[in-house]
């Protein structure tokens, strides 16, 4: 009994003691640490990791040097393997936290809530599944640590921390797919292709990325819908990003109108409710007759916006105000067959009239800048090089 007692008094002493050092080195890091966010993270999630740690290698050494038992006691024996086994997860545990806290500290010099934050949602895509990857690399390798301290198993132990290629080869022909995924989050990662809150359009959805895993993507549905599709999916399938370079993206709203719509003062009031919006980021305002076939012509209007919320909602209201303005403005514009029967000069508003004063004529080299998509303002000749090259575009301009 007086042996049982020396080794449970040595190993609460060492507990006591290991606790009593913790506490004093957490007070001191954070009493040193105020002003820098890194030392701040460690007290605040390191903390306990460290504490369970330092307290069961106490432990091991207070049992493992106590003089009641003989080196050769099962007992003794026994207890150490469950404390060495201890001692490996919880420096695990302690390992991975630190990782964690030093990817949480650079991810804090990256903020996302910026309007231009693309280089930030690349590094934080990169950072969370590097995260993930060292996690799992770091629960492997405690699971091999603590098999080879069996010796039944140590085969096992030494196999899963040296026979990766027999293990790659088994598990690719076990789960062909799980590892194809996986390589497709890394290929994601680092080849920019997607990145976290990209606005995209998959499925004939339109999203953001709101989480992407090893495994699979996390797509956030306009209308609070979650579409989860297997990392594999965006490197195999086409979809549309439109976030990829800027925030800032281009969108349309297309009317079919009759032959008779004044296209001219159509522009001008397109341009006007364009500048009286605040969803207009003020790049590009344009409205061109893009179809005239059918019997009515299609007319396209295409606006800009800072985002793509901002987007949804300004061709909303373009189409809306375009078609109030054509129903209330120029009613012989409306959308009909071309079947009257009875006298053509007739005062209704739906038959055709002569106009009351001829129409001014703009010559072929005065084309308004709200014409022409590439073209006639400063975004519209970038946007004319990267279709046509600089020095071919300025010699069509010559």
């Amino acid at each position: 009994m007086q042996n049982y007692l020396e080794t449970i008094v040595a190993a609460l002493a060492a507990a006591a003691i290991a606790l009593l050092v913790v506490e004093v080195v957490h007070r001191v890091t954070r009493r040193l640490g105020r002003r820098s966010l890194l030392m701040t993270e460690l007290t605040d999630h390191a903390h306990r990791p460290f504490q369970v740690s330092a307290t069961v290698l106490a432990v091991q050494l207070g049992v493992r040097f106590s003089t009641g038992y003989a080196v050769g006691s099962p007992w003794r024996q026994i207890v150490l393997h469950v404390l060495a086994l201890g001692i490996i997860a919880t420096v695990s545990w302690l390992v991975a936290s630190l990782l964690v806290v030093i990817e949480d500290t650079a991810l804090a010099r990256f903020r996302v809530d910026v309007p231009n934050n693309r280089h930030a949602r690349r590094v934080r895509t990169q950072v969370v599944l590097l995260r993930r990857l060292t996690i799992a690399v770091i629960v492997v390798l405690a699971v091999g640590v603590m098999l080879m301290t069996f010796p039944a198993v140590r085969g096992i132990g030494a196999g899963v921390l040296t026979s990766a290629g027999v293990v790659g080869v088994v598990a690719a022909l076990a789960a062909q797919s799980l590892l194809g995924n996986v390589f497709a989050g890394l290929q994601l990662a680092f080849s920019d292709a997607v990145r976290l809150d990209d606005v995209v359009v998959v499925e004939g959805e339109w999203g953001r990325i709101e989480e992407l895993t090893l495994s699979y993507v996390v797509v956030q549905i306009w209308d609070d819908r979650r579409l989860i599709l297997p990392t594999s999916y965006f490197t195999s399938t086409p979809f549309e990003n439109w976030t990829r370079t800027e925030a800032a993206v281009l969108g349309t709203a297309e009317l079919d109108v009759d032959w008779s719509i004044p296209v001219q003062a159509m522009r001008e009031e397109l341009r006007r409710l364009a500048e009286s919006s605040e969803l207009w980021d003020g790049r590009v305002c344009v409205l061109q007759v893009t179809d005239a076939t059918g019997g009515m012509i299609k007319v396209r209007a295409l606006v800009s916006a800072a985002d793509a919320g901002s987007l949804w909602d300004l061709r909303c209201l373009v189409r809306e105000h375009l078609v109030a303005w054509v129903r209330d403005q120029r009613p012989t514009a409306l959308p009909r067959m071309r079947a009257e029967v009875g006298d053509a000069s007739g005062a209704l508003p739906w038959q055709a009239v002569q106009p009351r004063r001829p129409v001014r004529r703009l010559p072929d080299t005065d084309v308004p800048d709200d014409a022409r998509v590439f073209g006639g303002s400063d975004d519209g000749e970038a946007r004319s090089e990267v279709f046509v090259g600089r020095e071919d575009h300025a010699e069509t301009r010559r």
